[in-house]
């Protein structure tokens, strides 16, 4: 037996490249600002950006992006895979208080947070033969990190988070069920929601609620789109005024 013979793959196990991975709308977005700032620049006739700006809004891949913008020196600058970033580390012992910011509590009835309310660090959720429900999807998240601990005894936990934060679980059930779609934010600064616990003879779920997303968190993205549309507009302008100044 030859230990030294390097062991034998499979085409079919390899992972596949960057250039075929699903394009996200973040890399369409990068990718357009590539294209926008081309024509400011005059590498691009409108025509042209016209063109590509529509193969883009077509693309399935990475790869089929990047045909777009190859000859463009911007392209060279960023990075050719998905715009994920990693999501903090989870809090230390003592990095978040361990008293409860606010409880919401079900004892064979029914309990409920919703609405443009205030997240904290903190949160317990308790539920026994009752239900509780925490929508987060118009929260108010004054942390980037918060805690969720949910414990259901013959009751329900449902939890909903906004679509455009991330979204970890630690827990599990006892002839139960506990339940946490895991979700990755492409925003920097997105909070993360930590959901901690147990479902005895019951159930905890927490996932994202699609369509909601954290509001603040749009403003500060439109707000950065806004500034970079403008001094597209003003190259743009610049350049106007120089031709029909000639």
């Amino acid at each position: 037996m030859d230990l030294q013979k390097p062991a034998r793959t499979h085409d079919n196990d390899a992972a596949p490249s960057v250039a075929e991975l699903r394009a996200s709308d973040a890399d369409r977005d990068r990718v357009a600002d590539i294209l926008r700032e081309a024509l400011a620049e005059g590498r691009l006739t409108a025509d042209e950006h016209a063109d590509r700006v529509e193969g883009v809004l077509h693309a399935k891949t990475v790869g089929e992006l990047e045909v777009f913008i190859r000859d463009l020196p911007a392209a060279h600058q960023q990075p050719a895979g998905p715009a994920y970033t990693p999501v903090p580390p989870r809090p230390a012992d003592g990095a978040i208080p361990q008293e409860a910011d606010a409880n919401v509590v079900a004892v064979f009835s029914s309990a409920v947070r919703r609405g443009r309310w205030r997240a904290g660090r903190r949160l317990h959720a308790y539920s026994v033969f009752g239900s509780v429900e925490i929508d987060l999807s118009e929260a108010i998240f004054e942390y980037q990190q918060v805690v969720i601990k949910a414990v259901s005894v013959f009751g329900d936990v449902q939890i909903r988070v906004p679509e455009n934060v991330s979204l970890r679980g630690t827990g599990g059930g006892v002839l139960g069920n506990f339940e946490v779609d895991t979700l990755d934010s492409v925003d920097t600064d997105a909070p993360v929601v930590y959901v901690d616990g147990w479902a005895v003879l019951g159930n905890v779920e927490a996932r994202p609620k699609r369509g909601k997303r954290v509001g603040d968190i749009l403003e500060r993205v439109q707000s950065k789109v806004d500034r970079k549309l403008e001094r597209v507009q003003d190259k743009v302008d610049a350049k106007l005024r120089k031709h029909l100044d000639r």
